[in-house]
């Protein structure tokens, strides 16, 4: 893709860059982490604008960037509706679930999700949220992984097992050392670069492809009238969508950590509300430059999860072409950092912390082990990476599983007064086990893992609820 000069260049920039991170991670963990909550929540002490950009920059990843851009250039303009379902999850947690998650997690001091499902259900919920929460955050951060590997191996040349072990090393360093407070800070460098570059990119496409006009006139010179037509896939894919996608918005760890890691809870929903239309605008047009590279730019394309990279070589020239991947690594970076600290979190919050005996020393103990859970995700994320062929499917089980198991009973626990221990525990251990089974059985009659777990979840939750009394809503 490109010769040995221009992969030199780029090479020696991508290196620099990952040496700037580290130095960031190195500088903050010297100045600023020196207890367990500066490591996974930023000290709680976090202003509106990097907010907003670490709300942005974990939203808007790889898969976004990629993944929306090619399923342009495929489909049209049908998979917005994958963008419609996330910002209608967005606009409801920020009506509904943002303020009651952000309320507990300031009285309670909470960390993770099971922070909250333990309190609300008991001892009994620890295992089905932290098992859900490690497959799924485990599994796509292997995806960053594979991701990063894939620009360093069609930018640099190297194989992909060499990029999976070269990015795992370096984004494991630089989380290792800076936590959560240092992820914040270089998510807001990383979603300015990544959102002023895409919309630089959809600028110069716009214009390289005659306008919207030109691209409404080519494409029905072409026949394909449907292709710019929201309803140009299947109402069932559309279902998908917005049950699974949109669903595994409210029981995202690393949304709820941000929640949190405001200081204040007035920061907290202006810093969503401006991330979740800022994410909505981003996905929306990058949908459109892939649309636009097939009929405007008229790429030839046979291969196209390389779309992206097509359509940034046709309309700039390489100095232009190297912002333009560092802005695409931004991206990547920007998501796997944040999902490797809310993985690393379960294991630490929720695994290590309740078997520690209280100590003077407990905080610096807790934080020693916060490290150590970071390195724990890394070897589970990499071996996965570089073992599991197709990590997508794993991750579709993972946020499968947090559907299924976590959103009915969180939200009854959050909005519901007659949920109880025996209903929370039950709905998410159902939820769990069909997710996994059905995905195992490769979705039986066609029928996605959500629409069995998701329903049978919410059922248990209110039956067994009702047919039982406790206390637990006291909270």
């Amino acid at each position: 893709m490109y010769d040995s000069g221009e992969r030199l260049i780029l090479g020696s920039l991508v290196i620099i860059y990952f040496m700037f991170l580290f130095g960031i991670s190195f500088y903050i963990n010297k100045k600023s982490i020196k207890t367990y909550d500066d490591y996974n929540v930023a000290g709680r002490s976090v202003k509106l604008f990097p907010l907003i950009l670490t709300f942005t920059g974990t939203a808007v990843g790889g898969a976004i960037l990629l993944g929306y851009m090619q399923q342009g250039f495929i489909r049209g303009m049908g998979p917005q509706w994958l963008n419609f379902g996330i910002f209608l999850a967005g606009i409801f947690i920020l009506a509904f679930y943002l303020k009651r998650v952000r309320a507990l997690g300031e009285k309670y001091n909470m960390v993770t999700i099971a922070d909250f499902t333990v309190l609300r259900f008991g001892e009994g919920a620890r295992i089905p949220t932290v098992v859900s929460l490690l497959v799924a955050y485990s599994a796509i951060t292997g995806m960053q992984f594979v991701a990063i590997a894939t620009i360093l191996n069609l930018t640099l040349g190297t194989s992909i097992t060499t990029g999976v072990i070269v990015s795992g090393v370096l984004v494991t360093l630089k989380t290792y050392f800076g936590g959560m407070k240092s992820v914040i800070w270089q998510d807001a460098f990383h979603g300015t670069i990544q959102t002023v570059g895409i919309f630089i990119l959809f600028c110069t496409v716009l214009i390289a492809a005659g306008g919207l006009e030109g691209v409404q006139t080519q494409v029905a010179l072409s026949g394909e009238s449907d292709f710019l037509s929201f309803f140009n896939i299947p109402a069932s894919e559309v279902m998908v969508y917005i049950l699974t996608i949109g669903g595994y918005q409210f029981v995202r760890q690393d949304l709820w950590q941000r929640f949190w890691a405001a200081d204040s809870a007035k920061t907290a929903q202006t810093g969503f509300w401006i991330a979740i239309v800022l994410a909505f605008l981003t996905g929306f047009v990058v949908i459109l430059i892939g649309i636009m590279g097939r009929f405007g730019l008229n790429l030839p394309l046979e291969n196209a999860s390389l779309t992206y990279f097509a359509i940034i070589g046709d309309v700039f020239s390489f100095p232009m072409i190297v912002v333009m991947v560092l802005a695409l690594l931004a991206t990547v970076i920007s998501t796997a950092d944040s999902f490797f600290m809310a993985g690393a979190s379960s294991i630490i919050n929720d695994i290590v912390k309740p078997k520690l005996n209280y100590s003077e020393d407990l905080d610096q103990r807790l934080l020693k082990y916060s490290r150590y859970s970071v390195l724990g995700v890394a070897g589970i994320a990499l071996t996965l990476a570089i073992f599991i062929p197709d990590l997508i499917v794993l991750w579709i089980m993972g946020s499968a599983m947090l559907v299924s198991s976590l959103l009915a009973p969180i939200t009854a626990g959050l909005f519901w007064k007659k949920a109880t221990r025996l209903g929370g525990t039950v709905a998410m251990w159902v939820g769990l086990v069909i997710a996994v089974v059905w995905q195992v059985l490769g979705h039986p009659f066609g029928i996605h893992p959500v629409f069995i777990g998701l329903p049978l979840s919410i059922f248990l939750v209110i039956v067994v609820s009702l047919m039982t009394r406790d206390d637990s809503s006291n909270i």
